[in-house]
């Protein structure tokens, strides 16, 4: 464990970028908590879905986003596993289902409002790794260190075939291709805290870095503002 302030850590970047899987590894290298911001959009999801809730009832998607019954526990290595009524959805929320739906959610001004304050909560006392899409330009503006993943296409196509395939889910390479070009579109088109990265986040390319060297580049950064934080 790193010997770090209680610094905010904000990793933003698409679907495939390896943002989710660096967050939650350099949240453990630095005994830091992780949130990944995108499973409460999911879990609205989830739970519109299960209700078979109207999704241009943006009304009734506003009223989910309250998220009463979300819980999060932490395993012993400190992985996240989310309950919603008590019930383990950890897997459900990466299903192909809500993989479809969740930008169309997030996208709703009332949901992102509701999400966006309990994020800022969370993120207030420091310690914490965030990553989403709006983590540097919108929850945390005020983060210490910004990262903006990116990778190429074919990159990101394959690691998500690979997270579904590990899930139990199975889609063609066509598939995934088609539903990550389209939550790219709704990501970074939407007015409401569109997909970009902050103007002072760092850029990294993960196209052709292992998980291992992502999280190294990013444990770096922290420690590079660490020691500014000491001069």
């Amino acid at each position: 464990m790193l010997a770090v302030n209680k610094m905010q850590i904000a990793i933003d970047g698409p679907a495939g970028s390896g943002k989710s899987t660096a967050a939650r590894r350099v949240a453990q290298a630095l005994g830091y908590a992780h949130i990944d911001t995108g499973v409460l959009y999911r879990a609205v999801a989830l739970i519109a879905l299960r209700q078979e809730v109207d999704f241009k009832d943006n009304k009734t998607l506003a009223i989910l986003a309250e998220l009463p019954d979300l819980e999060v526990k932490l395993k012993s290595n400190g992985s996240p596993v989310y309950f919603i009524a008590g019930e383990d959805v950890s897997a459900e929320l990466r299903s192909p289902d809500v993989n479809r739906k969740v930008s169309q959610v997030a996208k709703i001004p009332a949901v992102r409002s509701k999400v966006t304050h309990k994020l800022k909560d969370l993120g207030r006392q420091g310690g914490i790794v965030m990553d989403g899409r709006d983590i540097g330009t919108v929850v945390l503006p005020a983060a210490d260190v910004k990262i903006f993943l990116t990778a190429d296409l074919a990159t990101r196509v394959a690691r998500r075939q690979q997270e579904l395939s590990n899930k139990g889910f199975s889609l063609s390479v066509s598939a995934v291709e088609n539903e990550m070009l389209q939550r790219d579109r709704e990501d970074s088109g939407r007015q409401i805290a569109p997909l970009k990265p902050a103007p002072d986040a760092y850029i990294l390319d993960t196209s052709d870095l292992t998980a291992e060297e992502v999280v190294q580049k990013i444990i770096s950064l922290v420690k590079q503002r660490e020691q500014k934080y000491k001069t």
